[in-house]
């Protein structure tokens, strides 16, 4: 009788696995986040960029919003989405920019522009930033078109939206890979 009884057990287990697996938590559309921190090169620029995007994949775009401190007041930064997830040596083992369509670099939202061109960062004079855009061409997968697993460069300087192939942003002091929430 107790071997009958464990048995039974099973199918309910079972199904409370399943309703815990398609629970409003981890449903919904694609979510990821990307913590952005200094890098090596952030106290050679006299910056320190820190916060949290988090990316939303809806209706055939990626939605980012999030918030950027530790910026230098006032002042421009270029800002993008690198090929490789990695941080080190001063943010440049991220790479080149993200393209997988092999197209020029150029000003964020662009049909000619690198899937990786994201909008400048414009800081305040408390070198904080506020930011929403929205990214088409991606998705939040780790597919040829996705971003999961890469960088995100907060550069020192501008980007001139020209020089090829980095827009001439200089050193690289802040970055964080982009992870899947869900």
């Amino acid at each position: 009788m107790t071997h009958h009884r464990a048995a039974l057990s099973l199918p309910v287990l079972a199904g409370l696995l399943l309703a815990a697996c398609s629970s409003p938590a981890t449903s919904g559309p694609p979510l990821a986040r990307v913590q952005i921190a200094p890098t090596a090169a952030a106290t050679a620029a006299a910056m320190s960029p820190a916060g949290q995007l988090e990316f939303r994949q809806a209706e055939g775009a990626v939605y980012v919003s999030g918030r950027i401190t530790g910026l230098k007041p006032n002042a421009v930064h270029g800002f993008h989405i690198h090929e490789v997830g990695d941080c080190a040596g001063e943010g440049m083992a991220s790479r080149g920019h993200f393209n997988p369509d092999g197209k020029s670099h150029g000003m964020h939202g662009a049909a000619d522009a690198h899937a990786g061109d994201l909008p400048v960062l414009k800081a305040d004079a408390n070198g904080n930033v506020e930011l929403r855009f929205e990214l088409k061409g991606v998705t939040l997968d780790v597919s040829p078109r996705g971003i999961i697993g890469r960088a995100v460069i907060v550069h020192r300087d501008p980007d001139d939206f020209k020089t090829q192939p980095t827009g001439n942003s200089g050193p690289r002091p802040g970055c964080g890979v982009i992870e899947a929430v869900r």
